[in-house]
C-alpha cells in the first residue's frame, strides 16, 4: 500500500512516521552541530570564520582538494561551498593554486592558521567523544550501529538518485 493513496497499514504509517523522524533528527543534528562549532568558536575567541568554513577547514586536514571535491563529500547544508573557499583564501586559512592540468580547477589547501582552526574543530569533537562514552550516552556498540545504519540509508539514496537519471 501507497502513502500516496492515503491508505497504509499501520505497521507501514509507522514505518513512514519513524523516517519521517530520523530526516527531521539527521536535519536537526546538523544545525545543532553548526550551533555547537559557533559556541565553542565563541569561547575561545575565534570570531572571524563562521562554523560551516571551519567544518571546511576540519574535514579538508592535511589534504589537497578542489572545490568538487569538497562538495560531493561535504556536509555543508544551504552553503556556497565556492564563496566560503574563496573567503578563507582571503583571510589566509587556506592557499589556493590553480591545477596544472587543468587551469580551471583550483587546488586548495590549509595554511598554518587553518590547521589551528582545524584543531581547535578536532579537539572539540575529541572532547564530545569522550563525553558520550564516558557518560555512558553511546559506547561503541552503539556508534557502530548508527554508522552502519546512515550508511545503508546513504547507499539507497544515492542509488535513489541514480536510479532516476
Amino acid at each position: 500500500m501507497s502513502i500516496h493513496t492515503g491508505i497504509t497499514t499501520s505497521k507501514h504509517a509507522g514505518f513512514i512516521t519513524g523516517y519521517l523522524e530520523t530526516l527531521a533528527m539527521v536535519e536537526r543534528l546538523h544545525r545543532l552541530l553548526l550551533d555547537v562549532i559557533k559556541d565553542e568558536f565563541e569561547r575561545v575567541g575565534v570570531l572571524e570564520i563562521n562554523a560551516v568554513q571551519a567544518l571546511l577547514l576540519f574535514n579538508i586536514g592535511d589534504n589537497e582538494v578542489t572545490a568538487g571535491e569538497l562538495k560531493s563529500r561535504g556536509y555543508y547544508q544551504g552553503s556556497n561551498v565556492s564563496y566560503n573557499l574563496k573567503k578563507l583564501v582571503e583571510m589566509e586559512f587556506m592557499h589556493h593554486q590553480r591545477c596544472e592540468i587543468d587551469r580551471r580547477s583550483v587546488r586548495v589547501r590549509l595554511t598554518e592558521k587553518g590547521r589551528k582552526i582545524r584543531d581547535v574543530v578536532g579537539e572539540l569533537f575529541a572532547r564530545h567523544a569522550e563525553g558520550l562514552e564516558a557518560k555512558g550516552v553511546l559506547g561503541n556498540d552503539g556508534i557502530e550501529e548508527i554508522n552502519s545504519s546512515l550508511r545503508r540509508m546513504e547507499r539507497y539514496w544515492t542509488d535513489q538518485i541514480r536510479y532516476i537519471y
